[in-house]
Order: C-alpha cells, then sequence, then structure tokens
C-alpha cells in the first residue's frame, strides 16, 4: 500500500535548504548585520566561515549556529590587514572545502567635518570599507567562479554590504559616503567582468539599522526617528539570504532597504 503521505512532500522538502553543500564566508560576522547575515544563511543550509577581529564573538555565534543544527569555522582576523584577508578567504576555502558566497559585511565609519576627523579614522574607513572588499573579492573570485563551474547551485555570490550613504550625500559624511560610493561602483564593474560566468555580484544598501555602528554615528538627517522605526539586522539579513537564494538565471544586483518613516 503506497504512503499516501507521499504525495504531500514539496519539492524543496526533498531537495533540502537553498544553500545545502554550500560554504559561506561573512566578514565583520561577530555583530549586527554580520552576526544575522551568518545566521540566516547557516539556517539555508550553508557552511559559514565567520571572520573578525572578536574572536570571544564569534565563538559565540558559532556555538548559536550549532544549537541550530548548523556548521561554521571561526576565523579571526584584523581585515585592515590585507595579507590577512587574502589568507581568511584561502582558510575559509580550505576549512570548507569550497566557497560559493562572500559576503562583504565589515565596515567603519566616523562622521564629522573633514577637518575634525581623526586621520587614523580617515585610513580605518577606507581599510575596512574598501581596501577589505577588493581584496575579500579578488583572493575569492577563483572559487567562487569554480563553484558556479560545478557547484549544486549553478551560480555564485557575492554580496557587498554598502548604505544608503552610498547614494545619498550628507553633510559631515563625506568620507564614509566617498567609500560607499566606491564599492558601489565597483561592485557594478565586477557585475561586467563575471556575470557571463555564472557568478551573481550584489549590493544592499541600508538605511539607518540598529547596530554598533550606529549607536556611536547616527547622520543628522535621521535624528529624531524613533529608535523603534528604525531597521533591524536581521531585515538586511533577510534582504541577502533572498539574493542569495534566487534561482540560478535570477541575478537581484542591488537593493535599497531604509525604515519605513526615513525620508532621506
Amino acid at each position: 500500500m503506497s504512503d499516501t503521505n507521499a504525495g504531500n512532500v514539496s519539492a524543496a522538502e526533498v531537495a533540502g535548504p537553498p544553500l545545502a553543500g554550500c560554504a559561506a564566508l561573512v566578514t565583520g560576522a561577530s555583530s549586527g548585520i554580520g552576526a544575522a547575515t551568518a545566521l540566516a544563511l547557516a539556517r539555508e543550509g550553508a557552511t559559514v566561515a565567520l571572520v573578525a577581529r572578536r574572536t570571544e564573538r564569534l565563538t559565540e555565534l558559532a556555538a548559536a549556529i550549532r544549537d541550530g543544527g548548523g556548521s561554521s569555522v571561526v576565523l579571526t582576523a584584523d581585515l585592515r590587514d590585507a595579507a590577512r584577508v587574502r589568507q581568511a578567504v584561502e582558510d575559509a576555502a580550505e576549512h570548507c572545502g569550497r566557497l560559493d558566497l562572500l559576503v562583504n559585511n565589515a565596515g567603519y565609519v566616523a562622521m564629522g567635518a573633514l577637518e575634525e576627523v581623526e586621520p587614523a579614522d580617515l585610513t580605518r574607513m577606507v581599510e575596512l570599507n574598501v581596501t577589505a572588499v577588493l581584496h575579500a573579492s579578488q583572493a575569492a573570485l577563483p572559487h567562487l567562479l569554480r563553484a558556479a563551474a560545478d557547484g549544486p547551485r549553478g551560480v555564485a555570490d557575492v554580496v557587498t554590504v554598502s548604505s544608503v550613504a552610498g547614494r545619498l550625500v550628507r553633510r559631515d559624511n563625506a568620507v564614509y559616503s566617498a567609500t560607499k560610493h566606491a564599492v558601489c561602483a565597483f561592485s557594478e564593474g565586477l557585475r561586467q567582468e563575471v556575470t557571463g560566468r555564472r557568478v551573481r555580484v550584489g549590493l544592499v544598501e541600508p538605511g539607518i539599522t540598529e547596530t554598533e555602528m550606529a549607536a556611536v554615528a547616527v547622520p543628522t538627517a535621521v535624528r529624531g526617528l524613533p529608535r523603534s522605526d528604525w531597521l533591524q539586522a536581521e531585515d538586511i539579513a533577510r534582504s541577502i539570504t533572498f539574493m542569495v537564494t534566487q534561482p540560478a538565471h535570477v541575478a537581484v544586483n542591488e537593493m535599497l532597504v531604509r525604515p519605513t518613516a526615513q525620508e532621506p
């Protein structure tokens, strides 16, 4: 006698989670959007390489992923060091056996008029918001191209977390905006280089989001917006997950995500 429940099993249930068999690397994974994204990708079946400076935070996140039935690897790295960025990518690929997704999330902001911002903060914004993205993307590219050619999804992904500041320049935010404009241009250029080889390149541009970064640097234009109306890190993680779980023939290259009540 046949199993009467067999006809009720969906194709998705038979195939398993959309990222099963895939490996993802998330930078800046120790808090905020990075941590939320790592958890979300693990729920979708990916093994996640967690990269940031704070080992204790990463270890806690790895435990949460494990408790949820997922798999991860902790890779401590200061992403201001280009050599360490590249080594982290290679370590991720070695530990996971492959690399199908890269999420460039690590970043830094120091607000203020140019004449007031500390020179070290200028350098740190460029190193984390731009240079780390370039080195991680370049180091990951050979692995992503292989994954696109022979991986379970027939496609690979690079997603960079930018900001609404990459579209809209505000007073006292010139350098941060410049870095985010830079990764916007980089993402589009990279997209044109690799799209024919089935590597998708996406850019996510959050508005004001409740993170550690926002706790110390709130743009003047959104001051007065109640924190209850701000985005949460999980909102951006859902956006990233939506990008990378599309069918292989669908590329969502850019998403601007603002709080409903945010005007600029």
